[in-house]
């Protein structure tokens, strides 16, 4: 009997399925380059709109030509650095060494995490003393969502951001400064760098297999038991059991997704530059820094989003986009 080769009902990507543990993305890779930074950055989304520019993609059919872009926009108030902390190796991995803390804090922190008060760790000139045997070292930042006006929440979003470049000494001087200061985007981005982002995609609670996996419906022979959205078969008798491969309804959505290569359009200072009229529906008006991305992101407004330097950069541009305009038209619709 000839085999049958045909695609499987429904796709196993990013499988398990499941709620993502937190809003804070896990970041596991970082791109070293060649002088000390800090490697990522974080923003909260706040829309959409799109920019004309001139195509300056090489080869394009477009190239010099007037197009059409549709950009992301994220709000990237400053950065608060609250501790600095090195790791060593241990056990075939790492663990922390040790960690200093700022002696002044946004008040907000302590709503977040528990702050160290008696005792804020190591002091800096500890962990400088540790420096060689160190192998790694990372800055404990958080966002100020206060300074934000389009979103409720005044609660700070704490992650790791490392130090990359340079040697663990120039890491660690520049760490130094960064204690207890807050970073803008400009001293991690520049315009024009291709970046990747990751954030936790749109919950739409508990679906059944055809939304959740792409499964097909049923046709009308096939449904007589009154099912057209279920699975056509569990499998065989034996094993006596439903594999996890068989496609079956679940949570959708709330998870985590990085995607890749995506351009800076623009960093501005001033969100009246790109504030539509009406604001941007369920967010409002811009009035920190903001950073247009090319394309989509995941995740709904107001949502978290992580940026760190391209890993796998796919194209790389001579220079920075050439912007003719920014669309300020309503986003309310007519």
């Amino acid at each position: 009997m000839a085999t049958i080769h045909r695609p499987r009902r429904g796709s196993l990507a990013f499988s398990p399925r499941k709620r993502a543990k937190s809003e804070v993305p896990r970041i596991r890779s970082w791109s070293e380059g060649e002088k000390p930074m800090m490697a990522g950055f974080a923003g909260y989304k706040a829309g959409m709109t799109h920019v004309m520019m001139i195509d300056d993609r090489p080869k394009s059919l477009t190239e010099g030509m007037e197009i059409s872009v549709p950009v992301s926009v994220l709000e990237v108030p400053p950065m608060s650095v609250a501790a600095v902390r090195v790791y060593e190796k241990y056990n075939g991995g790492l663990r922390p060494a040790g960690e200093a803390w700022a002696e002044s804090l946004s008040p907000d922190l302590s709503r977040a995490l528990t702050v160290p008060q008696k005792s804020r760790g190591a002091t800096l000139e500890v962990l400088q003393s540790m420096l060689e045997q160190m192998v790694d070292l990372r800055v404990i930042a958080y966002t100020n969502p206060r300074l934000v006006t389009g979103i409720p929440k005044k609660v700070p979003d704490v992650m790791e951001m490392p130090i990359t470049g340079g040697s663990i000494a120039e890491q660690f001087e520049l760490a130094q400064g960064l204690l207890g200061q807050q970073v803008p985007v400009t001293n991690v981005f520049n315009l024009g760098d291709l970046v990747d982002v990751s954030a936790v995609t749109k919950g739409k609670g508990t679906q059944g297999p055809v939304k959740r996996w792409g499964i097909a419906v049923q046709k009308r022979k096939h449904a007589r038991t009154g099912k057209k959205r279920h699975v056509g078969n569990l499998g065989p008798w034996h094993p006596a059991r439903v594999s996890w491969r068989v496609p079956q309804l679940g949570q959708t959505g709330y998870h985590q997704r990085t995607e890749y290569n995506k351009r800076i359009m623009l960093i501005g200072q001033n969100g009246s530059e790109i504030d539509p009229d009406g604001g941007f529906p369920g967010y409002g008006s811009v009035r920190n820094q903001f950073v247009l991305l090319k394309g989509t992101l995941p995740g709904p407004v107001k949502r978290l989003v992580r940026m760190k330097h391209a890993t796998r950069p796919g194209m790389d541009f001579v220079k920075g986009p050439d912007l003719i305009s920014v669309s300020k038209e309503s986003k309310q619709g007519v």
